[in-house]
């Protein structure tokens, strides 16, 4: 195998991206492999069913990937039990159990103390991960060596894999795409639904709508970036000219993991906490208000809290911690555990383009979107935490139950986190104002 040949057969296994690592002494599989001294490559490889444990050292969290071996033959050998470990006290994040229950691992060169092997990890857009290990001999290896470094990714260099495509990035790739939907003008409201077929809209949201159709991006899709990696939203402004100083924008939409939420079901929720429509509307329950983290809301005398975050290091101090909706009392309306804010926030903001937009409603609705748009990147979930400590971040919810007394209530689930346009910058390392028309 050399590196071309490499190169070729996990471009036939559907991998558009390749990352490789030359392996100290110590990655091995009983101290596992060392990937990076951040979350970024839980970004990058998208870990799912993420659970947490604590330790004397501080809190572990552990998420699934599927990861399979290349052999020589062409073929994969799935390793069913690979996770990515994230140890939280450091921070760093490892690989490990990429050798069990895989019949056709190679074993040989991944359990001993070898400096000198490299470690091949190609990438699908399914995120799936396909791997091959180069002794530190072999042709392969010293091919890699003679490469001059460009792109690292923690401490995984990003190796080009297709030489006849343009060099063109993912960023650059949004940035034409939002080049274009500028050049539209206004746009009638619309939405895709998930069928792909293209609907009229009329709901508040419709400005986030119109611009992800006019992405190709369907409703309803999985808690997934929107468009070549990066999650687009789209937020609603007076003036183009200034794109910062415009109201809330909805982060995510996460469903609460625990709590009456959980316990007694929508329904039960909704008949302890939910109110009757304030604007009179018959045969209607709510539940909405802006909730922050020690503040009691003065109509249902909730509050969010922080169970497990240290709000003064910014750091989780229990892996079995959450965000909690709670009552004076203390009893747990809903919540949502940091696994699942981990998963949903790592998976959904690694990379982000908030948009401007405005609307006019005749002759009939549309959306125009602003030439400065702002790219960010590198953040964390601890990151989203921290806002919600310091009260940028509040928890809005949309629910509601129409036609209660019937048998066929129509429900209308919709968790969402929210933060000022002006707080942004927080959230992330990196935030880029672009304007589209350069």
């Amino acid at each position: 195998m050399n590196l071309d040949s490499l190169k070729a057969a996990l471009m036939q296994a559907g991998c558009v991206r390749l990352y490789a690592k030359t392996l100290s002494a110590n990655d091995n599989s009983k101290n596992q492999i060392y990937l990076s001294g951040s979350v970024e490559s839980l970004h990058m490889f998208r870990p799912f069913e993420i659970a947490s444990t604590n330790s004397s050292r501080g809190p572990t969290f552990k998420g699934k990937i599927d990861f399979g071996w290349l052999m020589n033959s062409g073929l994969i050998a799935p390793a069913p039990k690979a996770q990515l470990i994230l140890y939280s006290q450091y921070p760093e994040v490892r690989l490990s159990g990429f050798l069990a229950q895989c019949a056709d691992a190679p074993s040989e060169l991944m359990v001993k103390r070898l400096s000198g092997r490299v470690l091949f990890m190609g990438l699908t857009r399914q995120s799936e991960v396909v791997a091959y290990v180069a002794s530190p001999r072999s042709h392969l290896a010293k091919e890699f060596a003679a490469l001059k470094p460009t792109t690292f990714k923690g401490v995984l260099l990003e190796v080009v894999l297709r030489t006849d495509l343009s060099p063109t990035t993912s960023r650059d790739i949004i940035l034409n795409a939002l080049r274009q939907i500028y050049s539209k003008g206004w746009i009638k409201s619309k939405q895709l639904d998930s069928s792909g077929k293209t609907r009229p809209c009329n709901a508040p949201q419709c400005g986030g709508y119109t611009l992800e159709a006019e992405l190709g991006v369907s409703k309803n899709s999985r808690a997934e970036a929107d468009y070549a990696g990066w999650e687009v939203k789209s937020y609603g402004v007076r003036n183009f000219d200034r794109p910062l100083s415009a109201g809330p924008v909805t982060l995510f939409t996460p469903e609460p993991t625990g709590g009456c939420y959980r316990t007694l079901g929508f329904k039960g929720f909704m008949q302890k906490f939910g109110y009757a429509d304030k604007r009179g509307k018959v045969d209607r329950i709510n539940f909405g208000g802006t909730y922050f983290v020690g503040r009691t809301h003065p109509s249902t005398g909730l509050s969010l809290k922080l169970n497990g975050f240290d709000s003064l290091k910014g750091k989780i101090i229990d892996g079995n911690g959450s965000v909690d909706l709670v009552t004076t009392k203390g009893v747990v309306a809903a919540s949502w555990s940091f696994s699942h804010v981990l998963e949903h926030w790592n998976r959904k903001h690694r990379l982000a383009a908030y948009v401007p937009s405005r609307k006019i409603t005749t002759p009939v609705l549309s959306y125009a979107y602003g030439h400065t748009v702002h790219l960010a990147e590198h953040t964390d979930h601890e990151l989203f935490l921290a806002g919600l400590a310091n009260g940028s971040v509040y928890y809005d919810p949309g629910i509601k139950v129409e036609k209660v007394s019937t048998e066929n209530p129509r429900s209308k689930k919709r968790s969402q986190f929210r933060i000022h346009v002006k707080n942004l910058r927080s959230l992330y390392k990196t935030m880029d104002a672009v304007d589209v028309r350069e």
